[in-house]
């Protein structure tokens, strides 16, 4: 391909198709008139016809000699042929002595276009005053030297502004091509990449590639000569957005400039974005030609970008919708929701137990479970579904579009709870260990009027809680009374933290007897009474401690407390053990031990008359840690009681690994004996069982005489319930005990446990 971007390559451009017009009409118009000149007696002219064609094929064909040496010839031949012409013909060809001037003008420079026509002004003169040619001018026709000069002189003129003209014109196009060569060259070398395509006549042509600068096609892997010619389409592909695509074309319909984003292939088929400016050229007053196409490589920003996109809405472990995604989708719903449209509903999910599965096996099998949950949700939803995680073991799933009839909306939300549910609960293999995914639901419907996006995800949160509350895997419908209750439970939870500071909680002894009814220790229970004199139950304040982690600060005070009325009880003769309840949560706490030690140093009270109750629940979780601490406190001189015995799942071998002291028969057992054959033959087994391992027992709800005295008959256990003491305060155990009462400092108002006796209500 001939370089055009400079005069040279220009003008041998224009010679080498000179020469190929030259020879094409020339030997068509020799052929043509070879005949009538020779019939006319012209053969001079046909001979010099024939040498010229001749010579212009040789100087054709040599292309192996220099581009000046050719022009020099093909000058000489236009030349030759004009002077004989000029002796064969006459003054009608005076016009071919202008083109060796003109030609050399164009093809070579000024200075030989000048010297070739001060040679066709001399050969007129010499030609013209020899009487060779006739130059006759009005006046002068005998004068052939003045009418050659006065020929010579017109030629000259002429001929010098032809020349001139031509040769103005081909600074001005030289330096234009320079100027063009510096900014092709400059354009070629941009680390942006640019491409001109021309613009289409109409709608859906071809806009094919006239220009692709060095960078582009570093980039896109394309040859030049493999994109140059073509339709910019070739740059598209499967994840082109069309969109995108189709707002170019309309501004290109428009001939307006537009700027996007847009992803593009390489030859390879690599997908990379780019940054688009396209801006239409066009000449002064004409239409645009062409489109200039500048792109730059954001492949890393919008990798970077998706990436912080992805972050800020995205889960990272399973890839599902995290709650700021949802809760744009979410108040999408809402809306329509309030505008009349389709109904929406939120299916709020909690996997059951998932804690076990975390401290059982590790986070890696925990974060393999997620992920197998958060794909079998994918599964069981429908498209147009948004299932989000929206932290730990939670899930939410979007429903949209269940039309406007509430209770079809209703149906088709409980139906969808129920299929992911029973999704999730089909067995699972995890590294040859199976699992069973259970999960809780709540659903709420976007029904109320005026409600937000957080007001329907706490509605389905309140319904998750009581599908919890009532067993577990099970799908719960939000009630408006449900709100009613969570409300409730906040209130109660917030006059709980103050209630203590407030003076309104305070610690009640129920005594516990022997065989015989005489007093052999006592329990310590919690009673709350507030500022108005209503009481609260315990079994309804207590889950709201032990919900809200007070349970933890209110264990610590009771442990206080009940070193200090072991303490009045010592000074009024009445020592006796004292047993208090110690909730999970607080037995967990790391520096349990600790605490417990920086009592009894406090107080100085001893520790072997004080006996921890703990559940079997405490016993069954995370037991060799529980053996652990159980024996530390055991050192120093702690005893351990396990409460409600019976009613759990104690793993029996373990009774004889801990450090026990006494086992509680739950009164549930208790209350049909010893009329009850099926709850008489459990306490029997637990007697029999702790006289064996060498434990104390006390029965814990013993209300008629028939309960004492089959139990004085039978292991002789140590008793508590109201046949013999209701709990009370301090003060009135020891006045009961026959004692004046002589409260120490804060013996009146002691905090509250997690285990309490119902009969104590």
């Amino acid at each position: 391909m001939v370089n055009v971007n400079d005069i040279a390559s220009w003008r041998e451009r224009i010679f080498a198709s000179l020469l190929s017009v030259v020879l094409v009409v020339g030997a068509i118009s020799t052929l043509a008139i070879i005949p009538f000149l020779v019939k006319q007696g012209l053969w001079p002219v046909a001979l010099a016809d024939s040498i010229a064609l001749v010579w212009i094929f040789v100087i054709w064909r040599l292309k192996q000699l220099s581009y000046n040496t050719r022009v020099l010839n093909f000058l000489g031949v236009v030349y030759v042929l004009s002077i004989a012409l000029l002796l064969s013909i006459g003054p009608a060809s005076f016009s071919y002595l202008l083109g060796p001037p003109l030609i050399a003008s164009i093809l070579l420079s000024l200075r030989p276009a000048m010297l070739s026509l001060a040679l066709g002004a001399v050969s007129l003169v010499a030609l013209g005053a020899t009487g060779h040619i006739s130059l006759s001018v009005p006046g002068w026709e005998h004068d052939p030297l003045k009418a050659s000069m006065v020929a010579a002189i017109n030629y000259t003129t002429v001929g010098a502004m032809l020349s001139l003209t031509c040769s103005t014109l081909l600074q001005g196009l030289a330096k234009s091509l320079g100027e063009l060569e510096l900014t092709s060259a400059a354009v070629s070398r941009l680390n942006d990449m640019v491409l001109i395509a021309k613009a289409a006549d109409s709608e859906g042509a071809a806009q094919p590639v006239t220009f692709a600068n060095d960078a582009f096609l570093r980039r896109t892997g394309y040859a030049r000569e493999a994109i140059v010619g073509h339709d910019l389409t070739v740059l598209q592909g499967p994840g082109t957005d069309q969109a995108a695509i189709a707002r170019i074309h309309q501004a290109m319909a428009s001939g307006q400039p537009c700027n996007t984003e847009l992803m593009i292939y390489t030859r390879g088929g690599d997908a990379f974005w780019v940054e688009i400016e396209m801006v239409p050229f066009a000449r002064s007053g004409e239409r645009h030609s062409h489109w200039v196409i500048v792109g730059r490589d954001i492949t890393e920003r919008r990798t970077a970008a998706d990436a912080i996109h992805r972050l800020a809405f995205y889960d990272v472990l399973t890839g599902l919708p995290n709650r700021r995604l949802l809760m744009e989708r979410l108040g999408a719903v809402v809306e329509q929701a309030r505008a009349g449209s389709d109904l929406g509903a939120v299916l709020y999910l909690d996997l059951d137990k998932f804690k076990d599965v975390n401290d059982a096996r590790g986070h890696a099998t925990g974060d393999a479970l997620l992920q197998h949950a958060a794909r079998r949700l994918g599964q069981a939803v429908r498209v147009s579904d948004t299932v989000a995680r929206i932290g730990g073991d939670e899930f939410v799933v979007l429903l949209e579009g269940l039309g406007t009839d509430a209770a079809a909306a209703a149906g088709a939300a409980m139906a969808m709870a129920d299929l992911v549910r029973s999704t999730l609960a089909a067995p699972l293999d995890l590294e040859g260990q199976a699992y069973q995914i259970a999960s809780s639901i709540g659903v709420a419907l976007s029904l109320t009027p005026g409600a937000s996006a957080h007001d329907l995800l706490r509605e389905a949160d309140t319904a998750m809680y009581h599908a919890k509350a009532a067993g577990r895997n099970g799908v719960v419908l939000f009630e408006r009374a449900m709100l009613a209750d969570a409300q409730d439970k906040l209130t109660l939870e917030r006059d709980l933290a103050l209630a203590l500071d407030n003076g309104e909680l305070a610690m009640h002894l129920q005594l516990q007897v022997d065989h015989r009814g005489a007093p052999a220790g006592a329990e310590l229970l919690m009673r709350w009474r507030r500022a108005d004199g209503s009481m609260v139950r315990p079994d309804i304040f207590i889950p709201v401690a032990e919900s809200s982690g007070m349970i933890v600060s209110l264990g610590h005070w009771a442990l206080r407390q009940a070193c200090e009325a072991w303490l009045a009880l010592a000074a009024a003769g009445h020592a006796m053990p004292l047993s208090i309840n110690v909730s999970p949560l607080q037995f967990r706490q790391p520096d349990f031990v600790q605490q417990v030690r920086a009592v009894l140093a406090e107080t100085g009270a001893p520790p072997h008359q004080l006996i921890f109750e703990v559940t079997e629940g405490l016993l069954i979780e995370d037991i060799g840690q529980t053996i652990v601490r159980m024996r530390e406190l055991a050192g120093l001189g702690i005893r351990f009681s396990v409460d409600d015995f019976g009613t759990g799942y104690s793993n029996l071998a373990y009774l004889r690994q801990m450090p026990l002291y006494e086992l509680k028969i739950d009164k549930s057992f208790m209350h049909g004996t010893p009329h009850d054959v099926n709850g008489t033959a459990i306490v029997q087994s637990i007697l029999s069982m702790a006289g064996h391992l060498g434990l104390r027992v006390v029965a814990e709800g013993i209300e008629t005489q028939a309960q004492a005295s089959y139990l004085a008959e039978h292991g002789q256990p140590h008793m508590q319930g109201f046949l013999y003491h209701r709990p009370m305060p301090l003060g009135q155990v020891l006045e009961r005990l026959g004692i004046a009462p002589s409260t120490p400092a804060g013996a009146a108002a002691l905090p509250a446990q997690a285990q309490y006796e119902t009969s104590g209500v």
